[in-house]
């Protein structure tokens, strides 16, 4: 494909940004679009891996049949083969009625299974039949159906891994990634920063008739030095909600700070990875764990201070009339032994319920909510809650 195409396929479809890997993605989206092979997208979350499926299947020959974008992470485990192949009435308890499934309705168009990786290892055994021989049985039916669907998939797991860990099914990972396609996060696109900021800061601007927002070179320096665990869409939240909140629209870097909450992401170090690079994606979970270690740490900093502000004899202790005063000796041995027993490690697990129960407190237990800001799926949110009993 030209670089004429790629800018028009830009321009069509509202992508912003000049980053070579990202054009590489455009290119090979538009190359295998006439064909049907099936397509994985992969990238962390917040990349705008959504925008690729429909890339492909408006310059396809299906363009004029029906496009389906199916949220695999949303659609509880019980009821998801029913919304794919369609289940026959009186076949469990609900079914009131006959239904058909996406596979069914999607005939001759395109299918966009968003979060594969999230698919129930019984669904991903139905799948594997559609992409295999294009033949599907509804829940509760005997009678094989036929479709003519292609299948375009993106997730932000390592699928890979999820192999290694039977978490997913090899064949239909081979099945799957046919073509596959890496989205690269914000923070290997740092030339494209500034150009987005631009882009959102004019959307707002024009959406609630104010001027746009501008960044001071400090602030420009502090975006492009980010490393966006958020990617895109948190860029975006950025942006709106200065342009909305601030008062001045010339943004400094010191304002700048008050609504970047995961700054101190940036001083950690990046995770390690043994996938190949064409399949390699960011562990969302991980990373908010090294964020709550993070804070934690902070938090033993602040006690080792405190206790040697006690051992310094710079804090007052006060006694109640019961009580018998320590020794200077005691007391340093006691605050010594109080701060090497905060220093052991915790279980990730318990980081973990941790950080879940605090996410659930902040959005008042909207477990959507909760989900989102944690960047996991709900499905995997409502595990983790069953796990941890968090009801």
């Amino acid at each position: 494909m030209t670089k004429n195409d790629i800018q028009q396929v830009k321009q069509r479809f509202g992508i912003i940004g000049n980053n070579a890997e990202l054009e590489r993605a455009i290119d090979i989206a538009l190359q295998v679009a006439p064909t049907d092979l099936s397509v994985l997208i992969t990238g962390e979350s917040g990349v705008g891996k959504e925008v690729f499926p429909q890339i492909i299947h408006r310059n396809s020959p299906r363009k004029h049949s029906q496009y389906i974008a199916v949220n695999c992470g949303a659609i509880p485990e019980g009821t998801i083969d029913s919304e794919l192949f369609g289940h026959e009435k009186g076949s469990f308890t609900d079914a009131k009625d006959l239904r058909k499934g996406y596979f069914e309705v999607a005939d001759g168009g395109t299918i966009f299974l968003d979060e594969v990786g999230e698919l129930p290892l019984s669904t991903q055994v139905r799948l594997l039949r559609v992409l295999e021989s294009g033949e599907f049985l509804k829940v509760g039916s005997s009678k094989m159906q036929k479709t003519n669907v292609r299948v375009v998939a993106a997730t932000n797991v390592n699928l890979t891994e999820a192999v290694s860990q039977h978490k997913f099914r090899e064949d239909l990972f081979y099945r799957l990634s046919t073509v596959p396609i890496r989205i690269p996060p914000l923070r290997e696109r740092q030339e494209d920063v500034l150009l987005l900021f631009r882009k959102f800061a004019g959307d707002c601007a024009e959406k609630y008739n104010m001027p746009p927002v501008t960044l001071t070179d400090d602030a420009r320096q502090l975006l492009l030095s980010y490393r966006w665990p958020g990617n895109v869409r948190e860029l975006k939240n950025i942006v709106e909600r200065i342009s909305v909140i601030e008062e001045k629209r010339e943004i400094t870097a010191e304002t700048l700070k008050y609504h970047i909450p995961n700054l101190a992401m940036e001083k950690l170090p990046a995770l390690a990875t043994h996938a190949s690079e064409e399949y390699k994606v960011f562990g969302n979970e991980r990373e908010i764990l090294y964020q709550v270690l993070f804070d934690m740490k902070k938090d033993v900093n602040d006690l080792k201070q405190l206790v040697h502000s006690i051992m310094n004899g710079s804090t007052a202790i006060k006694k109640q009339p019961s009580e018998t005063l320590y020794s200077s000796q005691s007391a340093h041995h006691e605050a010594v032994e109080d701060a090497e027993t905060v220093e052991e490690p915790l279980a990730l697990v318990d980081i973990e319920k941790e950080m879940i129960r605090r996410a659930l407190e902040r959005n008042k237990g909207r477990r959507k909510n909760a989900a989102q800001e944690l960047n996991i799926s709900e499905r995997t949110l409502y595990r983790k809650i069953k796990e941890y009993e968090l009801e």
